[in-house]
């Protein structure tokens, strides 16, 4: 096994090196957070140097036996160190440390407020991981997602306890393997990135119709690029998760889940755009790119939050191509910042300092489309 992995490694090594000229990442300028959100819960974020892990752990709560869907207050954590993140994956522990059954975490979200999503004005999400995702991981020589100490995020989590069983001190986990600035891998700098049926901002659940349904959404993506891994989401009774080049008229890829237990959503499978013979399924900001998911309810009934369709993956920006930053005047940025923190109602709890950050005017937006 070890000598069929290092062989893979080192025949990979031409191509990466001759493609690393020409695709790496240039970091944007990164505006500063205002004071205001100092006030939001801390999540502590520490390094173990020796295994070379990150773990980001969101504050404790207790979690009430039928607690279907539980949901922490937001909270405001800081990257330690300079380094490449590689792989991921969340656990739950009790205040005993005990490891906690997965099923309990329906899912976690950590988005970077400073930096726009590919396809939306909207703060950009480095990580997310639920129920069904596991342990994601890619190839530390190649690819990894850069963070900078004192880099501040954003982290949020949906517990969902349907036993007869309470839980104290429930503490929500992700831990990232890194490799530490100053190696010379990973060649690639990528950013996660997500298209969704449901954007622009709200909940990314949907009612479910009975019977054969679809829906989707266009965006354009702020800059060329390339995509090297793709993967979707769905709920069940999702038959097919489609990402469309709709400028050309394009099939990208498509996905579907594989079979599982009534009651329970299935992964897809990742599509992987890189080998022996390139990387990477080219992105233009001039073309527009459709998200589409196709669901069959047999049940006779309409399900409520029933549905839910995501695409996202790592992609690496054009060389010479910057990242953009947040624009946090924008109104349709802070209504999903507003949304991600649980904010309800006419004011901004604390948030009106987030036009510190920018002051940029509005635009207009992209809107999605149900066929």
């Amino acid at each position: 096994m070890r000598l069929r992995r290092a062989f893979a490694i080192v025949a990979a090594l031409p191509i990466a090196l001759a493609a690393y000229g020409a695709w790496s990442a240039v970091p944007a300028q990164r505006p500063v957070l205002p004071l205001a959100w100092t006030t939001l819960p801390r999540a502590s974020i520490t390094a173990d140097a020796k295994r070379r892990e990150l773990v980001l752990e969101l504050p404790s709560v207790d979690l009430p036996a039928g607690a279907a869907h539980d949901i922490p207050p937001a909270s405001l954590g800081e990257f330690p160190v300079n380094a490449s993140i590689y792989a991921f994956h969340a656990e739950l522990r009790d205040q005993d440390g005990r490891l906690l059954p997965a099923d309990l975490l329906h899912h976690m979200n950590v988005m970077d407020p400073a930096e726009r999503e590919l396809f939306l004005p909207i703060a950009r999400r480095i990580l997310a991981s639920g129920r069904e995702t596991g342990e994601i991981r890619f190839p530390w020589l190649l690819f990894g997602a850069r963070v900078r100490a004192g880099e501040r995020i954003i982290a949020n989590a949906m517990l969902h306890n349907t036993t007869p069983v309470s839980y104290r001190g429930v503490r929500v986990r992700l831990v990232l393997s890194y490799v530490p600035d100053g190696r010379p891998w990973p060649f690639f700098s990528v950013f996660p990135w997500q298209l969704d049926v449901a954007f622009p901002v709200g909940d990314k659940s949907f009612d479910l119709s009975p019977g054969h349904s679809e829906r989707s959404y266009e965006g354009s993506p702020a800059v060329d690029g390339k995509i090297v891994v793709i993967g979707g989401h769905m709920h069940e009774y999702g038959r097919t998760i489609e990402f469309w080049d709709v400028t050309t008229g394009t099939l990208l890829w498509h996905g579907e889940p594989a079979p599982a237990p009534p009651g329970e959503a299935s992964p897809v499978p990742l599509g992987r755009f890189y080998g022996l013979t390139g990387i990477g399924l080219p992105i233009m900001a001039s073309h527009r790119y459709r998200v589409r998911v196709v669901y069959e309810n047999p049940t006779g009934h309409t399900i409520a939050a029933g549905g839910m369709g995501v695409v996202g993956g790592l992609f690496i920006p054009r060389r010479g191509a910057v990242w953009p930053s947040a624009e946090p005047s924008d109104s349709l940025y802070q209504l999903d910042v507003r949304h991600f923190m649980g904010l309800t109602g006419g004011g901004m709890s604390g948030m009106e300092g987030m036009g510190e950050m920018g002051g940029m005017d509005s635009h207009d937006h992209d809107h999605g489309s149900t066929p």
